[in-house]
């Protein structure tokens, strides 16, 4: 059981850094990009919120496999497998669970104004010292809220690391492929003690983003 929280643990924090650096450049572009296909790009970023995460795992599956497409390139110029590993479930993990920080982001980016910034420029701060020095600092709560959202998500996977990593115990077996064995297998018990400590981490969660927001709503 140790093992399996543990790289549950690994894969949930390592996929929060990942996103939190590629999804605070792409939540600055959609807040402050005025281009007619901002909004299919926010589309494209938000479609995991609606597909149900065994199709979202069936074409990564099949993106990754070495039979075929990118996962055919990858094993062709560096002899990388993706599936049914772990380098693959972070990849999987990234993807699904995208927009949960790239959406709080965005909008405490929106949230700004304009009014920081030129302040800013005023000040002959350049482009990227305003958003390093004024956006991001003022943006506070959204990566909080993000990095909560985006862990508690990757933490909480089935569909999509079930198609992806399968159940290989301490490669990707995770916390919720370990609950789903237990159940099958009549442990009740163990099903119990996981599903009840995953269920007191999802309030936290709900509690802490709330108690985020609330304390953002007062300061602003």
């Amino acid at each position: 059981m140790t093992e399996t929280i543990l790289l549950t643990l690994k894969l949930a924090i390592l996929t929060t850094v990942i996103l939190l650096l590629i999804g605070t450049p792409l939540a600055w572009w959609l807040a402050r990009n005025r281009t007619w296909y901002k909004e299919i790009v926010n589309a494209l970023v938000a479609l995991p919120l609606v597909l149900p995460p065994t199709v979202i795992g069936f074409y990564l599956l099949l993106a990754m496999s070495p039979a075929h497409g990118p996962g055919k390139w990858l094993y062709d110029t560096f002899g990388l497998t993706l599936p049914f590993t772990f380098e693959g479930l972070v990849i999987g993990s990234v993807i699904y669970s995208l927009p949960f920080v790239v959406q709080p982001v965005r909008n405490s980016f929106e949230a700004l104004g304009k009014l920081p910034l030129e302040a800013a420029a005023t000040l002959r701060a350049s482009p990227l010292d305003r958003f390093l020095t004024v956006a991001i600092p003022l943006a506070r709560p959204g990566f909080l809220t993000g990095a909560v959202l985006g862990f508690a998500h990757t933490v909480g996977e089935f569909g999509v690391v079930l198609m992806i990593g399968g159940n290989l115990p301490g490669e990707t077996k995770v916390l919720s492929i370990s609950i789903y064995d237990h159940v099958e297998s009549l442990e009740w018990g163990q099903a119990h003690l996981l599903s009840g400590g995953m269920l007191v981490g999802a309030f936290a969660v709900i509690l802490l983003v709330t108690l985020i927001e609330k304390r953002w709503g007062r300061v602003s």
